[in-house]
């Protein structure tokens, strides 16, 4: 069997806005949460999107890295945590606290946030089946082997019709 390549999914940032406020549309009503906590770098868009349409105030970030070379993902590291001031917002759970990122992929991500805060509702705009039973709120689901290319990520080039990436 021969190695595929994975699927590619451009986004461009009319997508992505239009994803984000429908990551929005549906998180309306679902709760009262006081502050925001994004994941960067991939939730800082999301998260400032969800926040004019809801009304959020606080947002806070937690600095994890994973994807070190833009194509595998590594080892997690936490580069900054979540302020205490938020975590003890409701009694250090995180019930009121809503988590915005751009992907769950694997969940390594996921799960170590879900640690800090694990009462927390979170969210994301993309969700792949590896990650998908640790987000409460999404808005897309692709597939495991798709790469997801966000505009903050691309340029203006051609992209190649995908019959011709399928092609052996």
């Amino acid at each position: 069997m021969e190695n595929q390549q994975p699927k590619a999914f451009p986004v461009s940032w009319d997508q992505f806005h239009r994803d984000s406020r429908a990551l929005a549309w549906r998180l309306s009503g679902q709760g009262k949460w006081e502050a925001i906590v994004c994941i960067t770098r991939g939730g800082l868009v999301p998260a400032a999107i969800v926040a004019r349409e809801l009304g959020i105030r606080m947002i806070e970030t937690v600095c994890i890295a994973s994807y070190h070379d833009y194509e595998e993902q590594g080892e997690l590291q936490v580069i900054k945590s979540v302020d205490n001031r938020v975590i003890n917002l409701d009694g250090g759970k995180g019930a009121s606290v809503l988590v915005i990122d751009d992907l769950v992929d694997t969940g390594g991500t996921a799960r170590v946030v879900r640690e800090m805060l694990p009462d927390a509702h979170f969210a994301t705009v993309y969700a792949k089946p590896m990650g998908r039973p640790l987000v409460d709120t999404f808005v897309t689901e692709v597939s495991q082997d798709t790469w997801i290319y966000f505009p903050w990520d691309m340029g203006w080039q051609f992209q190649p019709p995908i019959a011709h990436s399928t092609q052996g």
